[in-house]
């Protein structure tokens, strides 16, 4: 049984309420995605509040926190509220496909539903966390496309398989792939999960390879740099 809390270096995160637990892809994106101080930032399908409360411990100064599960969001809201960052997050209950605002952001980060066209659990709100038919990479990329800032990204962890799948949706929204990070357990191993950032010029594309493991099975340093400021163990 999964815990009721998680707790980072500088917050804790109640999960009870939420299908999805902590894991390892959003810690990465959080961990990951391109971020300077004083940036505003829009967490699309926010869950547990996770990358919202990375992202503001790494220096954004505003981030919009997107739900669509009641349960999900209120649990989001109670953890940003419960942080030292309580003044810079606002949770909104809410369908990404509906949500409009004035404003636009510098940076939109989201860890989407991943499995297509597969079998359905008994669980109605991990079945809208888990498949994309609750949000689709067309309806994503549409989204971004109308609330990114100019000079913004877009920044997401794909199966290693759909990231040109999500490509094909958002190039003719005007969005293109930057960077690219795909992620591997060990050396040699097949990568599993990509890191991803998507902006408004057309250029040369970025590539990197992330191992979370090397051949003797310890963690790599790239990848205890990547995270010592969360977990507890570094």
């Amino acid at each position: 049984m999964s815990n009721q809390y998680f707790d980072f270096k500088r917050f804790r995160i109640e999960q009870d309420r939420c299908s999805m637990k902590v894991g390892t892809d959003g810690v990465l994106l959080g961990a990951w995605f391109p971020v300077e101080p004083g940036m505003s930032v829009l967490d699309v399908g926010t869950g547990t509040g996770l990358i919202a409360l990375m992202a503001t411990q790494r220096g954004a100064g505003s981030v919009t926190a997107v739900e669509i599960d009641p349960d999900a969001a209120a649990q989001a809201a109670w953890n940003a509220a419960s942080s030292e960052w309580s003044d810079r997050i606002n949770v909104v209950n809410a369908d990404i496909a509906h949500f409009t605002v004035e404003s636009r952001y510098d940076r939109i980060v989201c860890n989407p539903p991943y499995f297509r066209d597969s079998l359905r659990c008994p669980d109605a709100g991990r079945n809208t966390a888990r498949h994309n038919d609750s949000l689709s990479y067309e309806t994503l990329a549409r989204c971004s496309a109308n609330l990114l800032a100019p000079g913004g990204l877009l920044c997401l962890v794909l199966p290693y398989d759909n990231v040109d799948a999500f490509a094909r949706c958002s190039a003719p929204e005007g969005l293109y792939m930057c960077s690219r990070t795909d992620v591997v357990t060990a050396p040699g191993k097949q990568p599993k999960r990509s890191l991803v950032t998507f902006g408004r010029q057309y250029g040369e594309l970025k590539t990197e390879l992330l191992a979370i493991s090397g051949p003797d099975g310890k963690e790599t340093a790239e990848y205890m740099e990547l995270v010592k400021y969360f977990y507890l163990k570094y």
